[in-house]
């Protein structure tokens, strides 16, 4: 089964390893990503993500989120929902 793009990559921190996404297909904690770049690509389990500090089980289209990621990413890494 193909794989589906849920969002892009925004900004990294990478001090704190934390990832800025803009949705754009729904996102859900316990969900597993594959984040692909021109240099990487890895998968990892949404253990949490945040909208402004605040800790939130889904985001929907159109939401910036922020979470914790297991290798760095960069502007425009793709993310897509491992079925």
């Amino acid at each position: 089964m193909a794989d589906t793009k849920v969002a892009l990559v925004t900004h990294y921190y990478d001090k704190i390893g934390v990832a800025v996404f803009q949705v754009l297909a729904p996102i859900k904690v316990d969900d597993k990503l594959k984040i692909k770049g021109k240099d990487s690509e890895f998968e990892q389990i949404v253990a949490s993500m945040q909208v402004e500090h605040q800790n939130i089980q889904k985001a929907k289209k159109g939401d910036n989120i922020g979470i914790k990621v297991d290798q760095p990413v960069k502007e425009g890494d793709e993310v897509f929902k491992v079925d």
